[in-house]
């Protein structure tokens, strides 16, 4: 697709019937990311997500989309050294992740991962698990230097994707154009082979608005209207309605209350 011009559709998901839909609707890769921790799970940091965490989403998204590319993160302190990163995307792998990713330059990992015959996405720029503060990369000369270098060392070892998280357009276009690696960008503009959003952010889920998202729907908007609707009509004993209900047959009711009349 990157050779083709053709730009390609990422999205997160992280349970079964969102991946489904996800696959009905026709994106072409799905990311089970680490960002399952403050979407989903209720955590307050990325760094929060254990690897059992993302090994049970990743196995609930492959059984909703069995068809589907998937990505999977490794999670904060999985991927330290070669060794450690191996045994941590095999676990990944085993819970139907076809391809692994983590943040940062460490071309040594790339190159054991793809050694051992894994997909590998590399992400730079803004590094959820390893920067306190979520801010835009490479705003300076320098700094943009060296996510250039970092991105061609990566290329190097052989990354199959690189994501590309709030860094300047421009950044983001030299580095595709550098690059073999597929670029999915995130807030760094639209030079890159594809772009990936956090389902709950183009969905309308999230209550926080961000400069990068564009929401495509009002999905909590719609549940909090429907779950209110619900309880209204519970309380006021209009749901269930008849409709809603199952009968005994009556031969079958009669014997039952003889039944209970015998017994006591």
């Amino acid at each position: 697709m990157k050779r083709r011009g053709e730009k390609i559709v990422v999205v997160t998901a992280y349970d079964a019937p969102t991946a489904r839909i996800e696959a009905e609707a026709g994106v072409d890769v799905i990311l089970v990311g680490d960002s399952v921790g403050v979407n989903i799970l209720g955590y307050s940091h990325e760094r929060e997500v254990t690897l059992a965490d993302m090994a049970h989403h990743i196995a609930a998204v492959r059984r909703g989309a069995p068809d589907m590319y998937i990505i999977g993160d490794l999670p904060y302190a999985t991927y330290d050294t070669p060794e450690q990163a191996l045994a941590s995307s095999r676990v990944l792998r085993d819970a139907g992740a076809d391809c692994v990713k983590f943040e940062g330059a460490q071309a040594d990992v790339v190159a054991a991962l793809t050694a051992a015959g894994f997909d590998v996405c590399c992400h730079l720029g803004l590094e959820s698990q390893h920067q306190e503060v979520k801010r835009r990369q490479g705003r300076t000369a320098e700094a943009a230097r060296k996510l250039y270098a970092d991105a061609l060392a990566l290329d190097a070892a052989g990354q199959k994707f690189l994501v590309l998280e709030l860094v300047p357009q421009e950044l983001a276009g030299r580095i595709t154009r550098a690059v073999k690696a597929a670029t999915i960008g995130i807030g760094a503009g639209p030079e890159t082979d594809g772009q990936v959003l956090v389902v709950n952010d183009l969905a309308g889920i999230t209550a926080r608005d961000f400069k990068h998202n564009r929401r495509y729907g009002a999905v909590a908007a719609a549940l909090r209207e429907a779950v209110g609707l619900y309880a209204k009509d519970v309380r006021a004993g209009a749901f269930p309605a008849p409709e809603h209900a199952f009968h005994m047959a009556d031969e079958e009711r009669e014997a039952f209350e003889r039944l209970i009349r015998q017994g006591a």
